[in-house]
């Protein structure tokens, strides 16, 4: 599981502007991760789960709760953008979520977050904002926007 953790972070670093404040640290993922009803994904740049030793490219992280589950982190390096790994990990996280029988899917995202456009396309509808959630670098604040989908 260490490298695991150790791929997560080294995705978490290329896919998250530090601007926002979104990644998590070690200890989050660690701790997260620990927890019985928390699910991780690790994808490689062809779109395979990677061998031991492979690089992983892209990730999401997940929580199971009864009849439902929440898309926690979701992240994919630039330099492997745009060839449908994000919306593989996306399409996982539901696949998995209905095998564990949930009902409901849902994940938060700042306002402002480019990957608006996979949610929506995977069928996500807004349901929720939380005023000014994030708060940035420079003090300015940016709200959450809460998705969710009946699977």
């Amino acid at each position: 599981m260490t490298d695991d953790i150790d791929r997560i972070m080294d995705v978490m670093a290329e896919a998250f502007d530090p601007e926002y404040g979104e990644a998590w640290n070690r200890r989050q993922i660690t701790d997260s991760i620990v927890l019985p009803l928390t699910n991780y994904y690790l994808i490689t740049a062809t779109g395979k789960t990677p061998d031991e030793n492979e690089i992983a490219a892209g990730f999401a992280l997940t929580r199971s709760a009864p009849g439902e589950e929440e898309l926690l982190l979701i992240g994919v390096r630039p330099s492997a953008r745009g060839a449908g790994l994000g919306r593989r990990l996306l399409d996982r996280f539901m696949s998995e979520a209905k095998r564990r029988g949930a009902e409901k899917v849902f994940l938060e995202m700042r306002a402002n977050n480019p990957a608006e456009h996979l949610y929506r396309s995977a069928g996500f509808e807004p349901i929720g904002q939380r005023k000014d959630y994030y708060l940035m670098r420079d003090g300015k604040r940016i709200d959450a926007i809460t998705f969710g989908k009946v699977l």
